[in-house]
């Protein structure tokens, strides 16, 4: 049996997609499970056996294989007996349809109803549903067992010797802060926009907080295009303890890494934060124009943060209202009490490691 798993295109819709990933491959245990998804969030599969092969697609990128007729034909000569659509959209539905599986499962949403074979009635677009459940509700009719809503990840070896290699670098550190033990990690990227993102003064403020109240470290985190706000991160906080990515060869392996190592991540609503309940790291999101219940999780590790403002949430990439006042009343002090109230109830990473 042949069955094709059309991904998600974001980072943390693809981590809360691995439940139903899982009730796929526990179901059909013999299957061939391929994985149709982007080149830029295929690393988040790095280290797990949930699909056996990945066909990337990406339809603006330069790869001609990855696009166009030649990624069609790829499709259509894999002969996939079942397809199952995590993405809503006309086009996933269409290379579904075109890859000429012989069963196709999806929502029917966007006026593609029509190419699907098991054509599923679609969630409210207005009442928040966690998208995880949606996500099991798609390989229910697949007679998948859909109980379980915990989440994978891993990390290879690669991507532990590169952290490895990050924490060698800061040996020139005092002893105290050399160790890349006990810390803290600082995300404050999303690709989403602009509306999501924390003041990168508060993250650095924050940042000096927990380095000298604490005395943890901090690891600020980040993405190819948010190498200069994690620069900015560490000059604001100005203490030895303070540290980026900035300068590393990034990669999702690398970020799943240091969140694994952590004792706790504090991050905006972006993909990353879903990296924390895999690995049973406890997790501060910071919610601003996002409505929570679209991405809950049900984790009890996780706290999540929002000032209730009457224009939100408005669901906007940027600020309509450009004083984006849902993440800028979100104060410093009020996130850093949070910081230490999961630190004081944490479990030491030591031990946690162990268990």
């Amino acid at each position: 049996m042949k069955i094709a798993l059309f991904l998600p295109n974001w980072v943390g819709d693809l981590v809360m997609a691995t439940p139903a990933m899982r009730a796929v491959r526990d179901q059909f245990p013999d299957a061939e499970i391929t994985a149709i998804l982007r080149p830029q969030v295929a690393d988040v599969l790095s280290g797990m056996e949930l699909v056996d092969r990945q066909l990337r697609h990406d339809p603006k990128g330069s790869h001609p294989g990855h696009r166009g007729l030649s990624f069609v034909q790829k499709l259509r000569a894999e002969q996939f007996d079942v397809a199952v659509l995590f993405p809503n959209s006309f086009r996933s539905g269409w290379l579904a349809w075109v890859s000429g599986a012989k069963r196709r499962i999806g929502f029917a949403r966007n006026g593609r109803g029509w190419m699907l074979t098991d054509a599923l009635k679609p969630s409210s677009r207005t009442t928040p549903q966690p998208v995880l459940d949606e996500y099991l509700k798609l390989v229910a009719p697949l007679g998948c067992d859909t109980s379980s809503r915990d989440m994978e990840l891993a990390t290879t070896p690669h991507d532990e010797f590169r952290l490895d290699r990050f924490w060698w670098k800061q040996a020139y550190l005092s002893e105290q802060y050399g160790s890349g033990q006990n810390y803290v990690c600082l995300n404050s990227g999303g690709a989403f926009g602009a509306a999501k993102h924390w003041p990168t003064e508060y993250f650095g403020q924050l940042a000096k907080q927990i380095a000298g109240k604490l005395e943890r470290r901090v690891l600020v985190l980040c993405g190819p295009a948010e190498r200069e706000i994690a620069r900015k991160i560490v000059d604001v906080a100005d203490h030895p303890a303070v540290v980026s990515l900035a300068e590393e060869d990034l990669s999702l392996g690398l970020t799943k890494a240091a969140i694994r190592r952590a004792d706790l991540l504090v991050t905006t609503d972006s993909g990353p934060r879903h990296f924390a309940q895999p690995f049973d790291v406890p997790v501060i999101t910071l919610f601003g124009p996002t409505h929570q219940a679209w991405s809950e999780t049900h984790n009890p590790l996780a706290v999540h943060l929002q000032i209730p403002v009457d224009c939100g949430p408005c669901q906007e990439r940027t600020c309509p209202l450009q004083h984006h006042r849902c993440m800028r009343d979100l104060s410093v002090e009020t996130v850093f009490r949070t910081v230490r109230q999961q630190l004081d109830v944490a479990m030491p990473v030591g031990l946690r490691e162990a268990a």
